[in-house]
């Protein structure tokens, strides 16, 4: 099969023929313009993908003297959560016409925040992203102010920095009434390590809406986001617990606690419901199919994408940067056992 000649590349007037919108239309959807009916950027979107369309990136970028490049930083690429955070930041920023650069802070590795920014500043950015963050990389951001702007992928408000985030507290909310509607009343909480932002979310949040339903205060069960963690936990258990559920800080911890429960002899559900947060492909595929919290990663990339955008244009920052998720049940949640 042949490829097209750079005379025979589809043009922006091809896509908006097929489209069926103006050539202005697909530029402001190309740019990120927010004040675009959802079908109409869907109709763009699917002409930009039927004719293989790409913006002239280099006269574009000569033309708005920016380097049409985001950077992202993000703690690990390891974890479900982040990666498909910046999997999606990619994929909304390639729609637009942007490309990302990004780098990880792993544990083991010495770069932090502030070294990674001046590594990205070197590539040529016209705007930063930091997904899904420890406390420290915000505090070393704050801490640079870097001339362009920045923004966090965190729960909590943010008055230096933008920020969008998926709304922890409101899916926390929707996994604790969910057991409380089963009939549990008393729940335990295993979090992701409190130096991450979002287990502190969760965290709270499951403090408040447990308080709420007068249920008894455990101590946390503090975790590194690893189903290791959630296995080893479940087996070192020396009977069947007084709490009747299980809230895991993500997927992996509850895949690894309902494995370790099985090993113990503990039964999923009917001794302990589990409920996950992420909703990661393996969930729907364990034993039981995991019950858990659906975070929409690409809706959180694009409204990631949108705003930075918006912040470089000088356009107004869209307002709603807090993604609602969606609780998804399956078969690792039942009626609360009842007492001897």
């Amino acid at each position: 099969m042949s490829t097209r000649s750079a005379s025979e590349r589809p043009s922006i007037r091809q896509v908006a023929e097929i489209a069926g919108v103006s050539h202005m239309t697909v530029s402001r959807v190309l740019n990120g313009h927010t004040n675009i009916k959802e079908s109409t950027r869907d109709k763009v979107l699917v002409a930009v993908d039927e004719l293989g369309y790409r913006p002239n990136i280099a006269a574009r970028a000569l033309a708005t003297q920016k380097t049409l490049r985001i950077g992202a930083i993000v703690e690990t690429e390891a974890e479900f959560g982040p990666a498909s955070a910046l999997r999606a930041i990619h994929r909304a920023a390639r729609q637009r016409g942007y490309s990302v650069s990004s780098i990880a802070l792993d544990e083991d590795d010495s770069t932090d925040a502030g070294h990674a920014f001046e590594q990205l500043a070197g590539l040529g950015i016209d705007a930063l992203c930091l997904v899904t963050p420890r406390s420290a990389s915000v505090a070393a951001l704050r801490a640079i102010s870097p001339d362009m702007p920045v923004l966090v992928v965190k729960p909590e408000r943010e008055a230096e920095l933008l920020r969008v985030c998926v709304d922890q507290q409101l899916g926390v909310t929707m996994a604790v009434d969910h057991l409380a509607a089963l009939g549990h009343r008393d729940i335990l909480h295993v979090s992701g390590p409190m130096d991450w932002l979002d287990a502190r979310a969760r965290e709270r949040a499951f403090r408040a809406r447990t308080r709420s339903w007068g249920m008894p205060e455990r101590p946390i069960v503090a975790g590194d986001w690893s189903a290791d963690f959630g296995y080893d936990f479940a087996v070192g258990l020396q009977r069947l617990p007084d709490y009747t559920a299980i809230f895991a800080a993500n997927d992996q911890v509850a895949l690894g606690l309902v494995h370790g429960l099985h090993d113990r002899g503990i039964r999923v559900p009917e001794d302990l419901s589990i409920v996950g947060f992420d909703d990661a492909p393996f969930s729907r595929h364990s034993i039981p199919p995991l019950t858990t919290v659906r975070q929409p990663f690409d809706a959180l990339g694009a409204a990631v994408v949108d705003v930075l955008l918006a912040a470089i244009e000088g356009r107004p920052i869209p307002q709603r940067t807090k993604i609602p998720p969606e609780l998804v049940v399956r078969l690792s949640t039942a009626k609360a056992r009842q007492a001897p």
